[in-house]
């Protein structure tokens, strides 16, 4: 490149020589030039672009040298699209671009990942016969890489006559980006092979994050090794090489090892101690990560970050510390970072977890940026938080705002349509994945197992599961449970085996689950052995969940003393919970002796909520023992527990329709118990009986049967068989959020023949799929 350069020099003296110019005119010429380029340095050295700019504008006819001082300040502080326009201007001047302008102009297309000019600019060097220039070459590298264009990228890379470190880094930190782990080892490796380069600290940089988004460990050590050898944690990369390493320690959850580096670092900025404080969050190490941010601001404000702040504010909501959170939230406010959106976010997140949806909801409403995090933490809130339609009216307001949900706010979306059982919702939600190209993804997918399997459709949720391209634990773990809510315990059964014979080694939510699938389908031998296996061949601790799912299994099967037994010899101390579930198989079996035996131990430990004060004030009820149900009662409200009523709902037509019992609010009231009256004309001719034992009060027999009449359950479906008309290929699909009673359960069976109609009905303890006179739960739930 060097003689092209001599030549065009050797002929413009030729040419000056054969036509001398005026006298004078070539140094005027020459100085005016100097001054003006010296007057354009001066202001982009001092960062006054707007004032080089008017300067450029005044020089009669800017040359090359010109064209690139002020390119080049554009693509390095903005506007980046100012620096192709001038660009631009420079090819309309007939100015000839030069080895220094490419690479300047090609960073301000990469900033921009502006494909489409960054082509055009490529194929100018060409022409210029400087596209295989290091410089020019290696930005060429980064635009392309910036655009995820890896196959361009190479071609450029392998067309280069000669390549630096610089050049082979560019290549490598682009597949680092984009997650390509074997290119970025396989390209590490031939860097040192074919061009005998040593990787520096840019190198290792870039590939360190690789390394501990994979947690591979073993190649991060042997980075590790060779930083020493190299002596790069002693140069002035020290910062980069000890941050970029302590952070690989601690995602791969090596925090010894992540601390030996720190406490080794003589100098540390704000992203060390971020970096640090994040490992200890990874690990569910809260109360020592806490610990290290209050040792970082003792350090001084200058080391709070964002990222720090939001590591701190997800300890907070780990610990439900909300005092602390909120305390954060007043020290950011002071020093300014409030404004600056990743810490707004994790406020947000933190107040959502925290249950305070008021706070959220000032916070979203105060935040002048919000982005795609912003309003999924607003949405998960929402979900976490019980409010389901809330959820969806920010969905709504999200893309009202054109705001582009991505796959995290999909998680949170599809479980807003599980806890309020809308199909239709949970359809559209399904579409919107699609249409978005996020529906392979295996998070996205597990979530949509779950939501038609609480949709009442495990068949659709077992379409997704067998289409899913790549499966994790959750996604079997998600397809059992599935099973189990349904009482289908042996399709369970097969699944786990499949599980097992594809490699997948189950976990200990695996046996939750399938222990869980057997008690809902009256497996007990099979939840035994499962359980049985669960220790002996996994080598899995029973945790407190486990012992729950047993209570429930042998309890629910009728093996009352045996539960008892068991929960005797467990070596954890039993909690509320598993004598929760003991309590609630007594009410089943009506064993009002063990209940109260039970009822006591409870009281001991304390309840958790007002489920088992209900559970023992119904045992006593359907034994007609209604004083003693009454002094339950009392305690309960004594002590603060609230009964939440019976409410059942019904989606049509994508409304979703609410029902408490004898509830006389719908605007189509009349017509519904008018329907139900004709129901239960029908149902008494086939031989239903009412069973006032499930009336829990102490009233005359005909009042009893009129309080049974109108639950809240029984008017959803009649509104359901309405609203349907005469389309019987539809199921009719209802929600309760308690227990569905005997009685309830025994009628419906009954409508199901009288009016000729599928009934699914989702309580708080399983799905009852009801058909032709039969329920799938075989009256085991």
């Amino acid at each position: 490149m060097r003689l092209p350069r001599v030549h065009l020099r050797l002929a413009s003296t030729a040419a000056v020589r054969l036509h001398p110019p005026p006298s004078g005119a070539i140094s005027h010429e020459i100085r005016g030039k100097n001054e003006w380029q010296l007057e354009l340095d001066q202001h982009i050295a001092r960062g006054q672009l707007a004032i080089a700019r008017q300067v450029f504008d005044r020089i009669p006819a800017p040359d090359a040298r010109a064209y690139n001082a002020l390119i080049r300040a554009y693509s390095w502080r903005g506007p980046f699209h100012a620096a192709i326009d001038l660009y631009r201007s420079m090819l309309h001047r007939r100015v000839p671009p030069n080895k220094y302008t490419f690479p300047f102009v090609l960073k301000a297309c990469s900033t921009l990942a502006d494909l489409r000019s960054g082509r055009a600019v490529h194929g100018h060097a060409a022409a210029a016969g400087l596209h295989t220039d290091m410089f020019v070459s290696t930005a060429l590298i980064d635009l392309y890489i910036r655009c995820a264009r890896f196959g361009p990228a190479a071609n450029v890379f392998a067309k280069m006559p000669m390549r630096d470190v610089v050049a082979w880094n560019a290549m490598l930190a682009g597949y680092a980006q984009h997650g390509m782990y074997q290119h970025a080892i396989t390209h590490l490796l031939d860097m040192q092979a074919h061009d005998c380069l040593r990787p520096n600290a840019s190198t290792l940089v870039s590939l360190l994050p690789l390394l501990a988004h994979h947690e591979a460990l073993s190649q991060g050590t042997s980075i590790h090794a060779y930083c020493l050898r190299a002596c790069l944690d002693q140069k002035e990369e020290q910062v980069l090489v000890g941050t970029a390493l302590l952070d690989m320690y601690a995602k791969c959850k090596h925090l010894v090892y992540a601390c030996r580096v720190f406490c080794a670092m003589p100098v540390r900025n704000e992203v060390t101690w971020s970096a640090l404080i994040g490992g200890f969050v990874l690990c569910d190490r809260m109360v020592e990560a806490f610990s290290l941010f209050k040792d970082m601001l003792a350090q001084g404000l200058c080391f709070l970050s964002p990222t720090s702040v939001a590591s701190a504010l997800r300890v907070c909501a780990s610990l439900s510390d909300v005092r602390m959170g909120t305390q954060l939230h007043a020290l950011l406010a002071k020093s300014g970072i409030h404004t600056d959106l990743t810490a707004g976010n994790s406020l947000l997140s933190m107040y959502a977890k925290a249950g305070l949806i008021n706070e959220t909801m000032a916070l979203f409403d105060e935040m002048a940026v919000k982005d795609t995090v912003s309003y999924g933490a607003l949405l998960s809130g929402y979900v976490q938080n019980g409010k389901a339609e809330e959820a969806f009216l920010v969905f709504k307001k999200m893309q009202a705002c054109n705001v582009e949900p991505d796959v995290a706010t999909m998680v949170s979306l599809i479980p807003a349509c599980s806890h309020l059982a809308a199909l239709q919702h949970g359809r559209c939600s399904h579409s919107s994945v699609i249409i978005r190209g996020i529906a392979s993804e295996t998070s996205i997918c597990n979530a949509l197992i779950d939501m038609y399997a609480k949709c009442g459709r495990i068949d659709l949720s077992r379409q997704v599961f067998d289409k899913m391209a790549a499966r994790d634990i959750v996604s079997w773990n998600t397809m059992i449970a599935g099973y189990g809510i349904h009482g289908l315990g042996k399709e369970a059964t097969t699944l786990f085996l499949g599980m097992k014979n594809q490699g997948f080694a189950p976990d200990d939510v695996t046996f939750i689950c399938l222990i869980s699938a057997c008690s809902h389908s009256g497996l007990v031998t099979e939840g035994k052995h499962w359980f049985n296996l669960m220790t002996q061949k996994h080598d899995i601790l029973p945790r407190m969940e486990h012992y729950i799912c047993m209570v429930d299994l042998l309890a629910r099967g009728g093996f009352l003393d045996e539960a008892y037994q068991f929960i005797q010899s467990m070596p954890l101390k039993a909690d509320v919970r598993v004598w929760g579930a003991l309590l609630g198989a007594c009410r089943i079996h009506k064993n009002i002796d063990l209940g109260k035996q039970v009822s006591r131990m409870i009281q001991k430990l304390g309840p958790e909520g007002t489920g088992n004060f209900v559970l023992l004030s119904n045992i006593f009820s359907a034994a007609g023992r209604f004083n003693e149900a009454a002094e339950v009662r009392v305690i309960q409200k004594l002590k603060g527990f609230k009964k939440s009523p019976g409410c059942s709902w019904i989606e049509i037509n994508g409304s979703l329709h609410a029902f408490v019992g004898g509830d006389q609010s719908h605007p189509r009231s009349s017509d519904i118990y008018q329907e139900l009256d004709n129901i239960m004309i029908d149902i008494k001719k086939l031989g239903y009986q009412a069973d006032t034992s499930f009336v829990l009060q102490d009233l005359e027999e005909e009042e009893k049967e009129k309080a049974l009449l109108y639950h809240s359950e029984k008017l959803a479906i009649a509104f359901g068989i309405l609203s349907l008309g005469e389309d019987k290929s539809k199921t009719i699909f209802v929600t309760k959020n308690l227990r569905v009673c005997g009685d309830c359960h025994t009628a419906i069976k009954y409508m199901t023949l009288v009016r000729n109609r599928a009934i699914i009905v989702r309580d708080a303890n399983r799905f009852h799929h009801f058909k032709n006179g039969q329920c799938s739960c075989g009256d085991f739930w």
